[in-house]
């Protein structure tokens, strides 16, 4: 086998790799998200929004059973999101990846029906079962995946009425939430704001990772001196801007550096003591790659 050809071949095989593990991503987050709605949401009437939150609450209204509620609304929403968004839903991996977790969350959501409630507090169901169902999602999308369920459906309301995606998907899962609040009570629409506040946090989570890295931008007339404080003091690499005061209308070169958490401090005195008069913004940097941090995207 020529290099050419052999290249072809470990491109091909981590290709097909990828492909496995975004599938193996997508059976682990819907058994995630199953398990937690059985163990600590469904049990404490928690209608999180959702397929899941509509199964909750028929379950305690009409006695349904929720893996068959949830059946029953996801391939139905799938199949008509695929006649009506066509295209738009993306390549066929992610459709047969969304398909994949439309019918294994609820059939992991029936083999685990008969497990026992871990709490009965409502509250600590809300915050496990938002960090729980969190986790799923998370390794869901890593996979590059879906579950389905109101998520077609608020794309196809965003399709043709023109409404931003993110305002489609609260608006369902709104309607959903204050349903609950008649058909349940009050306090179950409460724990289920809470439950998906702790979902969509444990998601950025999963996704982003936890970075202690930060980003500081300075604005100083003594920027040379600085970088070279930073190379050689803290060695961490710097990018100069160039920017602009939007009163004067100077040139104002913009030192951009990223650090560890456990650097900042030092980085802080390193430019009070070269500039006092120096201008610093410090924010948080989510993911950071490349040289000094994580070498792989």
């Amino acid at each position: 086998m020529n290099k050419k050809s052999r290249n072809r071949s470990d491109i091909l095989s981590n290709s097909i790799w990828g492909i496995v593990l975004d599938f193996i991503y997508v059976l682990i987050g819907s058994s995630l998200i199953a398990i937690a709605f059985n163990l600590f949401l469904m049990p404490n009437k928690i209608a999180s929004g959702g397929v899941s939150g509509i199964s909750t609450i028929l379950h305690w209204k009409f006695g349904l059973e929720p893996s068959y509620v949830q059946w029953a609304l996801n391939i139905p929403l799938f199949i008509v999101g695929v006649l009506i968004l066509g295209k738009s839903l993306g390549y066929v991996n992610f459709a047969l990846k969304t398909i994949v977790g439309t019918i294994f969350l609820p059939f992991v959501v029936f083999l685990t029906s008969g497990l026992d409630a871990a709490t009965t507090n409502p509250i600590l169901g809300a915050i496990f079962g938002g960090v729980g169902v969190g986790l799923g999602l998370g390794f869901v999308f890593r996979g590059k995946g879906s579950t389905g369920g109101t998520d077609l459906l608020a794309q196809i309301i965003h399709k043709f009425t023109g409404l931003q995606l993110g305002i489609c998907v609260v608006l369902i899962d709104g309607l959903i939430v204050v349903n609950s609040a008649f058909t349940l009570s009050l306090e179950s629409a409460l724990y289920a704001l809470v439950s998906m506040y702790l979902t969509g946090k444990v998601i950025d989570v999963v996704q982003l990772g936890i970075s202690n890295s930060k980003l500081a931008l300075i604005i100083s007339e003594h920027q040379n001196t600085l970088k070279q404080a930073i190379f050689e003091e803290i060695d961490r690499g710097v990018t100069q801007m160039e920017g602009r005061g939007g009163y004067t209308d100077d040139a104002r070169p913009v030192l951009m550096v990223v650090v560890s958490q456990n650097e900042l401090t030092r980085l802080k005195q390193l430019v009070k003591r070269i500039d006092p008069k120096a201008f610093l913004i410090v924010s948080n940097a989510t993911e950071v790659f490349g040289e000094g941090f994580r070498r792989h995207y």
